[in-house]
């Protein structure tokens, strides 16, 4: 039996496993450009949870991406914590177009789904839902933060007065002295007491709507597998998509929740065709983004200042011929002098 004097116990904080996980995502998405952004992690006994922010490159599909960096996250953490890490959340902040050669998949670990005892594991037990739930880390640390200060002042002063024998601090006396001259009436009351309520119904519609407006979900070849994308990311993809297209000017994309909007402009070209190709270059984006909830899609296509509806017609304005064959001759107002004689003789 091994001594008292021998025994511990090895902690591995916070910190480690957070470094540990955003090492591990950089390690599952090789390239320029690509890696970890920043990541989080909690240890509660021997379990952890982690969640890393990481870049993309593109094309490539969203979905299996997100699920191999996952793995390889909760499979590289746990391997090198020895803690169980029950969930990995992977946020694709951003995507960078790559080579060929960089969208190969890097390699991966022989037990990939799972933990450090070897057995597999999913990384959680839920569907991919509609909208990503936020954990509210700002609003709850101001909330501590003003709790703790008030009642860390009210404490300590309490403490003096019956401790120290010392007398009742000026603001607790001058806060009670005015509580008893003002009423319930009272408009400074009144208005006090409103404004407490609203900050009390801000923090329940903090603590019941989902949050993360600015990322979308996207559905996941797997049950278990959570991933999104952010919506600046699929403005980036749908505005390429479109600029890409026959005559088509400056793209502007604006990407909502429930609704897409572009906006491009026409240099040359039908305006028709080039309404419906738009629309069509953008869905397809759309789709290819994987979203779980597609979004309505709203196309504008005017035309430029220099719109030109039939550009056929100017190339063969400036070759110098018609259908017909024959050739252009010029305006006997423009035709230089030698051919005006020419054509009295």
């Amino acid at each position: 039996m091994t001594a008292p004097g021998l025994r511990g116990t090895t902690t591995v904080s916070d910190r480690a496993v957070r470094r540990i996980a955003e090492r591990a995502a950089a390690e599952a998405v090789p390239g320029p450009g690509t890696g970890t952004t920043k990541g989080a992690a909690g240890v509660h006994g021997r379990r952890a949870e982690v969640s890393v922010d990481v870049t993309l490159p593109y094309p490539a599909p969203l979905p299996e991406a997100v699920r191999r960096v996952q793995r390889h996250v909760i499979t590289r953490t746990g391997r090198l914590t020895g803690l169980d890490v029950t969930s990995a959340r992977v946020d694709v902040t951003a995507l960078v177009p790559a080579p060929a050669a960089a969208q190969s998949a890097p390699p991966d670990d022989s037990r990939a789904d799972g933990g450090p005892d070897g057995h597999p594991r999913t990384p959680g037990h839920r569907r991919t839902p509609r909208r990503w739930w936020s954990q509210r880390r700002v609003p709850t640390l101001l909330l501590v933060l003003a709790a703790t200060v008030a009642c860390g002042a009210l404490a300590a002063d309490l403490i003096l007065v019956h401790l120290a024998d010392r007398p009742p601090a000026a603001w607790r006396t001058g806060t009670l002295d005015w509580l008893t001259r003002h009423g319930p009436g009272d408009p400074a009351v009144t208005a006090c007491a409103a404004a407490v309520a609203v900050l009390g119904l801000l923090m329940v519609a903090l603590a019941l709507a989902p949050g993360h407006r600015g990322l979308l979900t996207v559905t996941a070849p797997v049950p278990h597998l959570r991933a999104a994308l952010d919506r600046a990311a699929v403005a980036a993809l749908v505005r390429d998509a479109v600029a890409a297209g026959r005559g088509i000017g400056p793209v502007r994309v604006r990407a909502r929740r429930r609704r897409v909007t572009v906006r491009a402009g026409l240099a040359i070209g039908d305006h028709a065709v080039a309404v419906e190709e738009v629309r069509h270059a953008a869905r397809r984006a759309l789709e290819d983004c994987g979203l779980r909830r597609a979004p309505r899609l709203r196309v504008r296509v005017r035309p430029e200042a220099a719109w030109d509806p039939d550009p056929g017609r100017a190339t063969a304005a400036e070759s110098g011929h018609v259908e017909s064959g024959h050739a252009l001759r010029p305006h006997p107002a423009e035709a230089p002098d030698a051919v005006l004689k020419e054509a009295r003789d």
